[in-house]
């Protein structure tokens, strides 16, 4: 072997070995995952450095002739120590890499460390907080936000969805409770939930009666009514086309007419039981309904209609295999919006006349008593009711119009 050849093999076994190097690191990067810091590790450590911060502050601000030295601190109070504890170990799991099982005990943790807190003389509206108090609720407060931003992220199981907003409400009760109270919010400007929890258990019976009153008769008489003239009517205007010049600009008249106007009419008209709140209601949710159902009718596909009437099929056969199916997320979405709507109609109608019971008479009556909680109580009542209604035509939706590809995507 001369030595060109020794040159040039020693040449290629360089080559060879370099692009082994080559391919060893391109393998070692692609199946090690790069370094990135934790999600949310900037609020972690603002969480951790409050609620340290807060041992050398007193829990409440000093009496008249008491010195800032003899104040005890959040550590020496029983709740206080437990409560600083758990955000110690929500830190250290916030610091952690994320998992679906330490996100969930996260929320858990500083939800826990929150009740404790909640515990407190400043928290009850006992005593005035001072930098003990309020530097580890900074802590509770980004400890709020990592759980949200936790929670969010979860996905895979049934009902991950919900986590993030069943967290967000629980930590705005949290604050609520805690700025209310803390702060000496008076309970004519905004009770705490306390007050309005305690408000709905004492008067139960008579917002039950309220209940029955507005939702069990006006809104949901009103809604049916409402929601069944709107879609008859939609029905004859695109059988008979020119029906649509006269009866849709009188039907637009009625989405513009004042709530407050027609409400005192439709009391003198059907008395001051809930036919009027019904009355109003109709009125309400007729448009919607309305114009909803036309605009779903219009949705077929154009050379599916065309194949229909290849197959000679007739109006109503169109109607029923086709235009009907094509328009049912359409009236759904009239639906869930009309929900919402009846509630409000029936409640605000209820303040220009109604008998001795009903949410909207509950209200106007308490305030006018300065008796905010069971004022807030009904306005809880109400809300639930509302969310409750769209949740269920969401659900209704979802397992009718399946194949739709508006519900396929939302799913």
């Amino acid at each position: 072997m001369n030595a060109q050849t020794k040159f040039t093999h020693s040449k290629e076994m360089n080559a060879d070995k370099h692009h082994a190097s080559k391919m060893l690191e391109v393998y070692v990067t692609a199946v090690t995952p790069p370094h990135q810091p934790v999600p949310g590790g900037l609020w972690a450590v603002f969480a951790l450095a409050c609620a340290v911060l807060s041992l050398a502050f007193g829990l409440t601000l000093p009496a008249e002739g008491q010195g800032p030295a003899q104040m005890a601190t959040a550590w020496q109070h029983g709740a206080g120590a437990l409560g600083l504890a758990l955000m110690a170990k929500a830190v250290g799991l916030a610091l952690l890499p994320a998992r679906r099982w330490r996100s969930l005990a996260l929320g858990a943790t500083a939800l826990l460390a929150a009740l404790c807190w909640l515990q407190l003389p400043p928290a009850l509206g006992e005593a005035d907080g001072a930098a003990g108090f309020w530097l580890p609720v900074l802590s509770l407060a980004a400890l709020a936000v990592l759980s949200v931003q936790r929670g969010a992220l979860l996905e895979g199981r049934r009902g991950d969805a919900l986590v993030a907003a069943a967290l967000f409400g629980l930590w705005l009760l949290v604050f609520w409770q805690v700025l209310t109270l803390g702060l000496g919010v008076p309970r004519v400007l905004l009770p705490s939930p306390s007050f309005i929890a305690t408000a709905l258990w004492e008067h139960a019976a008579t917002l039950g009666k309220d209940f029955v009153q507005t939702v069990g008769k006006a809104v949901v008489v009103g809604w049916l009514l409402g929601c069944g003239l709107g879609f008859a009517v939609a029905i004859a205007i695109d059988r008979a086309p020119f029906l649509q010049r006269g009866l849709l600009p009188l039907a637009s008249l009625t989405s513009t007419v004042p709530l407050v106007g027609v409400a005192p009419i439709a009391v003198m008209w059907f008395g001051f039981d809930w036919p009027s709140k019904a009355a109003v209601v109709v009125l309400m949710t007729f448009f919607p309904m309305l114009v909803s159902t036309l605009a779903g009718l219009q949705a077929a596909d154009k050379l599916q209609r065309e194949l229909m009437h290849t197959y000679a099929a007739s109006y109503m056969q169109t109607l029923r295999d086709l235009r009907l199916p094509s328009a049912f997320p359409f009236v759904v979405g009239a639906m869930k919006v009309n929900a919402t709507l009846a509630l409000i109609g029936a409640i605000v109608a209820e303040f220009f006349g109604s008998p001795t019971s009903g949410l909207g008479f509950r209200i106007s009556t308490e305030a006018s008593r300065m008796n905010m909680p069971l004022v807030w109580g009904a306005i809880a009542v109400a809300a639930v009711t509302g969310s409750v209604a769209y949740a269920l035509l969401v659900r209704l939706e979802r397992r009718v119009a399946f194949w739709h590809p508006s519900v396929r995507s939302a799913t």
